[in-house]
């Protein structure tokens, strides 16, 4: 029983990590000067819900009913940090690097989720999702960079 309300843990903290995110990238497009960035950053707002939505489900289904849907204090100091960075000029570059280190933290939830003991069915789906959020993670590094060289 010990291994399932450890599993059941683990997979609470993806959902709390993905409104974290699901929050950083709304604070974000809400502060970025560039539209495409916005509009992506929304994009990746409401996968975010959906990602915490599928994992609720799949809780659910399982039997767990002590659901929590909420973020973590951790997520919120890290938003107010970035909106300070950027009222305090640090712009653009300051927006997507905190929010880089946003994706860090949901990046290495999912890993942690990873390590086994998984059921078949959500194990695929924590690896699908985990794909997309290395993705998202990468690409905003990507595009921090570019931004700093030129």
């Amino acid at each position: 029983m010990a291994d399932i309300k450890n599993i059941h843990e683990r997979i609470h903290n993806l959902i709390e990590c993905c409104r974290d995110s699901q929050q950083a990238y709304i604070d974000a497009a809400e502060r970025i000067s560039d539209s495409r960035l916005r509009t992506y950053f929304n994009e990746r707002a409401l996968e975010r819900a959906q990602y915490a939505g599928e994992l609720n489900d799949r809780l659910r289904d399982s039997g767990e009913h002590d659901l929590r849907s909420e973020g973590t204090t951790g997520g919120a100091v890290r938003r107010a940090w970035m909106d300070m960075k950027a009222k305090l000029g640090g712009g653009d570059h300051a927006i997507l690097t905190s929010l880089e280190s946003c994706e860090d933290q949901i990046k290495h939830a999912y890993e942690d989720a990873m390590k086994g003991g998984l059921s078949r069915d959500m194990d695929a789906l924590v690896r699908t999702q985990a794909q997309s959020i290395y993705n998202s993670h990468d690409y905003i590094r990507g595009i921090r960079d570019r931004r700093s060289a030129a």
